[in-house]
């Protein structure tokens, strides 16, 4: 059985989004008080603490939904373009009935200064008759249980239990405000949910193998993709420029077993466009996005040029280091056309253009695909693993060694005051991205030029030909710093120590054994310890 799952619904503005975020301890949801900012079914497996600390963990998937009944604010039903944003009010209610249908509890949440509105009156009927979504699961109704929102103080309680009257039994009650009750909340839903016990035949709901971030400006069909891999309408599509606001995460597991979590973003435009504080609050949640991924799909509009907001995008990938993916959506509408002489364009004539604009990503694949019917979609997802496991590759430092020396033999760096460049020793440090510190007597020989040819020379050698690689250059003092600072060595060790180039099976400090071992055993932040 999947974890057990909990769907909030409720009016707008009673505080939904910012529920969830309490109960997760992080702030997923976009929190504002123009009505509408949910569309999206957005989803988050937490763990549950036993209240008094004794107990399991219990994993549950937490859902929240956009507010039934007022999808536009006052005097902003039409976007920026014209687009009447009442017309996504079908899709939204289509996306809060699918999740109250898939939940094991759910939690009816009203706002207690508010009082009871005839729209939560409405919500509640619509819950009873099982008109909101099905609450019809194994053969058994799934309970509701209303839960008070914005009860900022012991003022507030009695107002709270009034909110018996609408047939769910006694209400929870929290603030997320001044985090009054919530240890009190967070208990009582404990006990409300199953605790689950995984099994080799349960598929872990918090486990992915991979994690891929789908980005690009707005229209460019991230959230099609999203539906396509889901096999179902799990996230909003509309010609209805942003209607993503938040970062949805879906988990989907492919017909092979693999499992991924693709994660579907804000359209991204000009900053100088935005037209309001949500739509920072989405662009900020496509960065986190971004850096929460394993690898990144850019993906651009093939009837359209590549914009200045399509650079701004790419120029934040090639700053996260993560591997990507340049993937041309709705080829389906460009294939055939003709450019300005006539001419068929042709998927290498679209290659030559995007290297053109693009160069900060000369090392990503390319690939065309159209999402709305899965034309070349499953292929996609392979090359996404494919650099997942090139991003995770880890080269022995013998190798590394000798390839450096070969490839500095072939091409020496320039000499500065008559002094040439000289390599120590070389390591990679980390995975993901593949981080690969040379030792140095001058850092400054290294830098530009040499830097991009060393670069280039190690892509074509190394398993990294399609995956951003981390090259940092250190001097060797810092080097023995570096080892000092982590406790690896003695001051007097480091005193002895010198650097030195012998055999293939003896390169790099005098100690090499023990300094290569060092550097396998770094922690993630490897780098640190090579900080200016």
């Amino acid at each position: 059985m999947p974890v057990p799952r909990i769907a909030i619904v409720g009016r707008p503005n009673v505080g939904k989004s910012s529920l969830l975020n309490l109960i997760a301890r992080e702030r997923l949801a976009i929190v504002d008080p123009t009505p509408g900012v949910t569309r999206d079914r957005l989803s988050v497996v937490v763990n549950l603490q036993s209240p008094d600390g004794s107990g399991p963990e219990k994993p549950v998937e937490i859902t929240d939904t956009g507010g039934f009944g007022v999808y536009t604010a006052e005097g902003k039903r039409y976007d920026e373009i014209g687009a009447d944003l009442a017309s996504l009010t079908d899709d939204i209610e289509h996306q809060i009935a699918e999740g109250v249908g898939s939940a094991d509890l759910i939690l009816f949440a009203v706002d207690v200064q508010a009082g009871i509105t005839p729209q939560d009156l409405e919500i509640a009927r619509m819950l009873r008759e099982q008109k909101l979504g099905s609450r019809q699961r194994d053969g058994k109704l799934t309970p509701v249980r209303v839960i008070a929102t914005k009860v900022d103080g012991p003022s507030w309680e009695a107002h709270a239990y009034e909110l018996a009257g609408l047939g769910f039994g006694e209400p929870l009650m929290c603030s997320a405000k001044s985090k009054y009750m919530r240890r009190q909340m967070l208990d009582e839903l404990y006990d409300l949910v199953e605790y689950w016990q995984p099994n080799e035949h349960d598929p872990d709901e918090a486990d992915t193998d991979l994690r891929l971030a789908i980005v690009g400006k707005r229209n460019s069909g991230k959230s099609t993709l999203v539906n396509t891999l889901a096999g179902q309408e799990r996230v909003i599509v509309s010609e209805i420029a942003g209607t993503t606001r938040d970062a949805i995460d879906v988990r989907v597991t492919l017909p092979d077993g693999r499992r991924i979590t693709a994660i579907d973003t804000a359209g991204v435009r000009r900053k100088k466009s935005f037209q309001d504080q949500i739509e920072w609050y989405a662009f900020d949640r496509a960065q986190r996005a971004i850096g929460r991924a394993d690898v990144i799909l850019l993906l651009l509009d093939a009837e359209k040029d590549i914009s200045q907001v399509d650079e701004q995008i790419a120029s934040a990938v090639v700053e996260s280091h993560k591997p990507v993916v340049i993937v041309v959506n709705k080829w389906d509408l460009a294939e055939g056309r003709r450019n300005d002489n006539g001419k068929i364009v042709t998927p290498a004539d679209y290659e030559t253009y995007i290297r053109k604009e693009l160069k900060g990503l000369s090392f990503a694949p390319i690939a065309f695909m159209t999402a709305k019917d899965g034309f070349n979609v499953p292929e996609v997802i392979d090359l996404a693993f494919e650099l997942h496991e090139q991003a995770s590759t880890r080269v022995p430092t013998g190798e590394l060694n000798r390839l450096i020396r070969e490839i500095i033999e072939r091409h020496h760096p320039a000499s500065i005051g008559g002094k040439h460049g000289r390599v120590f020793f070389t390591s990679q440090v980390k995975t993901n991205p593949p981080t690969i510190v040379m030792i140095v007597n001058r850092t400054e020989v290294f830098s530009g030029t040499y830097e991009r040819y060393l670069m280039n020379r190690l892509r074509e050698a190394l398993p990294f030909g399609e995956v951003p690689i981390q090259l940092i250059f250190r001097s060797r003092k810092r080097a023995e710093l570096a080892m000092l600072k982590a406790g690896k060595v003695s001051r007097s060790q480091v005193r002895k120590s010198q650097l030195h180039t012998t055999d293939e099976q003896s390169q790099g400090f005098a100690d090499a054994a023990d300094f290569e071992a060092w550097l396998k055993d770094l922690p993630d932040d490897a780098e640190s310890y090579f900080d200016e």
